[in-house]
């Protein structure tokens, strides 16, 4: 799969911390009825990897992945649990080469030009980066795709429907990730339309985006 460009395709991996793993087929199917097919399961929780993989077996159409992986065990744990991808807070050269190993799609966190040149040198094109908010948001991010010019970004911390258009709109953008699509309150108050009806905002929104730039 190239996570690229389908994630640049459906603009949105909302980050999913589930406290239940009976929460997380509910959730995957809700966030897929608004349109978005993406989810990244952070092991944040014990539940976690059970949770990725009983969306892995019983809803296909959903490309789940793990978040918050902060080392090689995690990713190894992930992988085997059905991730088809890995997302991680910070740049362990030894966790991307493990996901590299086993054909896994890896987006390492990088909010410094030393840490950007260290993914590229590992024949990376995509970086997370976290906590957009504290770190400058578009600004640095800006900042940074002027100089790392093949280098695409996906920001994560402080963005919600209000202000997702500013980063969806940037070429250098592929997604946006953040929890606010399907947050830990909806999983608590089992408001899986209150899920589904936030997700096809964000999309309609980033469809809007790029109708305007046809």
């Amino acid at each position: 799969m190239d996570l690229t460009a389908k994630a640049h395709e459906t603009g949105m991996i909302p980050v999913i911390v589930l406290n239940n793993k009976n929460e997380a087929v509910p959730a995957a199917k809700a966030l897929l009825a608004g349109g978005i097919d993406f989810m990244e399961i952070t092991l944040r929780t014990p539940c976690a990897l059970d949770a990725i993989r009983m969306v892995s077996e019983e809803v296909p159409d959903m490309i789940v992945g793990a978040g918050t992986v902060v080392n090689v065990e995690g990713a190894k744990k992930a992988i085997e649990a059905g991730a088809k991808f890995i997302v991680s807070p910070g740049f362990s050269e030894e966790t991307v080469k493990y996901c590299q190993d086993h054909d896994t799609p890896i987006i390492p966190g990088c909010v410094t030009p030393t840490e950007i040149m260290g993914a590229m040198a590992m024949g990376l094109d995509t970086v997370k980066f976290f906590p957009a908010d504290v770190f400058g948001g578009m600004k640095t991010i800006k900042g940074l795709a002027s100089v790392f010019r093949g280098i695409k970004f996906l920001p994560t911390g402080g963005i919600n429907l209000s202000n997702m258009a500013e980063y969806v709109s940037e070429p250098y953008i592929t997604a946006v990730g953040g929890s606010f699509v399907c947050s830990s309150k909806d999983l608590l108050n089992g408001d899986y339309q209150g899920i589904t009806d936030k997700a096809a905002s964000a999309v309609n929104i980033i469809r809007q985006i790029k109708e305007n730039k046809k």
